[in-house]
């Protein structure tokens, strides 16, 4: 919707102002001030661009928020004018009350850090847990100050995917091994595990482990415990100490609840304590790191891949596993694996021993630590993040380097596009997540492997790996060339925009792939045989009619206004669909009346005009009928062609008689008249 300024309203009333960023409004993402054109204070909203390649969180945004007290909630989300030339999607929210809490890095006291930092940021995290939902955005540039020694804002999470713009030392170590854009949704021991990170980094006035790489901090997190790496030793007052050891616990379920937080003296006396892990004599060489006990040994297969297989290939890792950490039951687990693999892989063609390799270290490295992410050839991703994976691998390099994840997996989105591809055909989600029942539903995963690999596989424009990241991403815009700089992310703004594309270069196709996959996408499969029609034809009578009854429906569901651009389209390539009509007069009518609906802009009517059954099937009928006639015309002229010697013949000897008589009857009359004198 657009004001009668000309610009365009988001929600029907919220206008963003380009020209005014908010640097540090946004806890790292582009925001701008926005106003509500009913009349709201100026400077109380803003709006938070979302990334092309980085969708914005639709489940959180169709979910209730309001009423939940200190944080940002999502007023309205949809596209605002054009920046640089370019469509912006935005998300409306309360601005900040003032600048983050990085802005200005000191010791805070431990009184201020309970009563203005953790209880109510608890009571916000109970609020979304219950609501379904998780925060995954609790890092210092994020959090707001508020005046008057009021409690701290949280910032809004809702324009990118959960965590994606979280520094690695506040995620748990398995979380950051993931990359950015898939960590997932995470459970509410994930934020609960981030606000015990900012808690720390406001008690010691500065960001702990900072000048670390994101490997280098999840490998000190593993080995020495999350709560030791990050506060190196540090002194922390009494109560928080106890608080946040329990916050910062490795194993997510030994965390307190967020409700437990809004009472601290409660969350200290209820801390769990857990045993380390064993630690070996000798470290374990693979890869780049050094490796002392599971948790480490599973890191640096993660990174290593290659390198794993092999150890176990050969049996050192499960020497060093029985002889150096004493963990013979890990050896068992990895030497079965081996033996299945082994059953597996065979002598199969290479990309299939490649495959089995990489199943291989997946479930070695979940085997060795129950708490990694999945694995798959360096990329790190839970699950429930593979769909903005997918969206990001769509993307171009710059788009994927973040700069918060561990650098590994593939470099280039080509390279993670094959890399996910392989990952969703061999159903490795499905295989991951059954050997963590505890922590997920095997069988619920299982379902998703399938029917996300059915997907990858279907043929032709409708299916593959287009439709699959569409499907899982219903706010990503559609990643078609022919739409650069337009945000099209809905049904009903499809046929606007293709009917702009061929009405500025009337000769290209706007069917093209990514157009078809994401139609089939996002209409939910009641247009399914309509995409699947325009796969390239032989027939190009059919192609044109498949293309036409697809535009045509498109603009009778979602867009019943005129589109000029696309009759012309279809009226410039119908050429093979009126030429159909055999009866000179009837197809003349036809092409006229073509011309007229073209003229109108309607697609349905230019559909019914032609690929009318009971029009065609009178012509048709007409063409029988002609034949006939012309058959029947045919038999006669050849009969009287093949009937011409015997009459001729017949004609002469005729002829010839006639003539004797004649010359008998002169005769007979000569003599006659002689006789008589």
């Amino acid at each position: 919707m657009a004001d009668p300024s000309g610009s365009r309203l988001i929600g029907g009333h919220y206008r963003v102002d380009a020209d005014n960023p908010l640097p540090e409004a946004g806890g790292g993402l582009p925001a701008f001030a926005a106003t509500d054109t009913r009349g709201a204070e100026r400077g109380t909203l803003m709006a938070l661009r979302v990334g092309r390649h980085a969708p914005a969180r639709a489940r959180a945004l169709q979910t209730p928020l309001a009423g939940i007290e200190n944080l940002l909630l999502p007023l309205a989300h949809g596209l605002g004018s054009p920046i640089e030339g370019q469509d912006a999607y935005h998300i409306v929210c309360q601005a900040p009350p003032g600048p983050p809490v990085s802005a200005s890095p000191r010791p805070w006291p431990e009184t201020a850090l309970i009563e203005r930092v953790l209880r109510p940021i608890a009571a916000i995290l109970e609020d979304l847990h219950a609501r379904g939902l998780t925060h995954r955005a609790i890092r210092p540039n994020n959090v707001f100050l508020a005046p008057s020694n009021r409690p701290v804002t949280l910032g809004a999470a809702w324009a990118a995917p959960p965590a994606m713009h979280q520094p690695a030392v506040c995620e748990p170590p398995y979380a950051a091994l993931c990359h950015p854009a898939a960590r997932g949704e995470g459970h509410a021991a994930d934020d609960v595990y981030a606000l015990g990170v900012l808690l720390v980094t406001l008690a010691l006035g500065r960001a702990p482990l900072e000048g670390l790489d994101p490997v280098a901090i999840a490998h000190r997190k593993l080995e020495l415990g999350d709560f030791a790496a990050i506060t190196g030793g540090e002194r922390l007052p009494p109560l928080l100490t106890d608080i946040v050891r329990g916050m910062l616990a490795d194993d997510p379920g030994h965390r307190p609840q967020p409700m437990l937080l809004r009472d601290p003296a409660s969350a200290r006396g209820r801390r769990v304590v857990a045993r380390p892990p064993p630690r070996a004599a000798r470290p374990f060489l693979l890869g780049p790191l050094p490796v002392w006990n599971n948790r480490t040994l599973a890191l640096a297969m993660a990174l290593a891949p290659s390198e794993a297989v092999s150890a176990i290939q050969t049996g050192t890792m499960m020497y060093w596993l029985r002889r150096g950490l004493g963990d013979a039951l890990l050896a068992v687990k990895l030497e079965e694996m081996l033996r299945q693999h082994i059953r597996d892989s065979g002598t199969g063609p290479r990309e299939e021993r490649e495959d089995a390799n990489a199943m291989l270290a997946m479930r070695a490295i979940a085997a060795a630590d129950g708490l990694m992410p999945l694995c798959w050839r360096g990329f790190a991703l839970f699950p429930d993040g593979l769909g903005a994976a997918l969206a990001l691998a769509a993307g171009t390099g710059a788009d994927m380097d973040t700069g918060t994840g561990t650098g590994t997996g593939a470099d280039t989105g080509a390279d993670l596009t094959d890399t996910l591809q392989t990952l969703i055909l061999t159903e490795a989600t499905a295989t991951w997540s059954l050997m963590r029942e505890e922590h997920v539903q095997g069988t619920t995963a299982r379902v998703e492997a399938r029917q996300r690999r059915a997907i990858a596989q279907i043929q032709g424009p409708a299916g593959g790996l287009p439709r699959l990241t569409y499907t899982l991403n219903p706010l990503l815009p559609c990643a078609s060339p022919l739409l650069a700089g337009r945000w099209v992310a809905a049904m009903s703004d499809l046929a606007p925009a293709l009917d702009a594309i061929v009405t500025a270069s009337p000769g290209i196709d706007p069917l093209e792939p990514h157009v078809a996959a994401f139609i089939a996408a996002r209409s939910e499969r009641w247009l399914e045989q309509e995409v699947k029609g325009i796969a390239p034809a032989a027939d190009p009578a059919r192609q044109t009619l498949n293309a036409l009854r697809l535009l045509s429906a498109l603009q009778h569901r979602f867009h019943p206004a005129p589109l000029p651009g696309l009759t012309a389209w279809i009226a410039a390539r119908a050429a093979p669909l009126t030429g159909r009509w055999r009866n000179r007069e009837r197809r003349a009518a036809v092409e006229e009346r073509l011309r007229v609906l073209a003229a109108a802009g309607f697609l349905p009517p230019l559909l019914a005009l032609l690929d009318d059954p009971a029009d065609q099937a009178a012509d048709a009928a007409g063409l029988r009928a002609a034949h006939a006639d012309l058959v029947r015309l045919d038999a006669e002229l050849r009969a009287l062609a093949e009937g011409a010697a015997p009459r001729a013949a017949l004609a002469a000897r005729l002829g010839q008689e006639i003539a004797a008589g004649l010359g008998l009857a002169v005769i007979a009359a000569t003599l006659l008249f002689t006789a008589l004198g």
